[in-house]
């Protein structure tokens, strides 16, 4: 496969990868909120703690849709580590979602329903983005890439890029420097 190519399919696995994650991500962001809603207004718990019962919830409900779904075709043989590692980052996330709704509600006042709710979403908005970073890179983890073996005679490493730099597998054009 050509540079060009290698870059478009990963840039298509990337793709994917955040529409999946922004699905799972989408749903638990309605259960976040369903929950913080459901809570603020049947029970007399503060704003905050009403959020942080929504949040875990939440949380509870992303891992799975994450490990069964975005994340599925990922490396399973550390769920040990992945679950603490999961919870370690939701926790991070957690601090992040409701410090800005604590902040706005207690540091400025903020506290009508309306003003909740679209902190609540800020929050949740600002902390997705460090547990999309997060989980990515440090929970569910890729699977290695598999090698091309090397044909007889050629170290293993330069005769898959030396091949590159020659012909085209499909086509069987010349590419490289000279090439395409």
């Amino acid at each position: 496969m050509s540079e060009r190519g290698a870059l478009r399919v990963r840039l298509e696995q990337l793709l994917r990868e955040i529409a999946k994650f922004g699905l799972v991500g989408g749903l638990g962001l309605l259960v976040n909120m369903a929950v913080f809603n459901l809570v603020r207004h049947t029970t007399e718990l503060p704003v905050v703690r009403a959020s942080l019962v929504a949040t875990v919830v939440a949380i509870a409900f992303n891992y799975v849709g994450f490990r069964y779904f975005t994340y599925r075709d990922r490396d399973k043989s550390g769920r040990t580590r992945e679950l603490t590692l999961f919870l370690l980052f939701s926790l991070v996330g957690l601090v992040i979602e409701n410090g800005l709704l604590y902040v706005a509600t207690y540091g400025f006042g903020w506290d009508s329903p309306l003003q909740s709710n679209f902190f609540k979403f800020l929050g949740i908005g600002v902390a997705t983005l460090f547990r999309f970073w997060s989980y990515r890179t440090w929970v569910f983890r890729a699977l290695p890439e598999r090698e091309t073996p090397a044909p007889p005679g050629r170290p293993a490493a330069e005769s898959f890029l030396e091949q590159r730099r020659h012909r085209d597998a499909r086509t069987g054009d010349p590419v490289g420097p000279r090439g395409r």
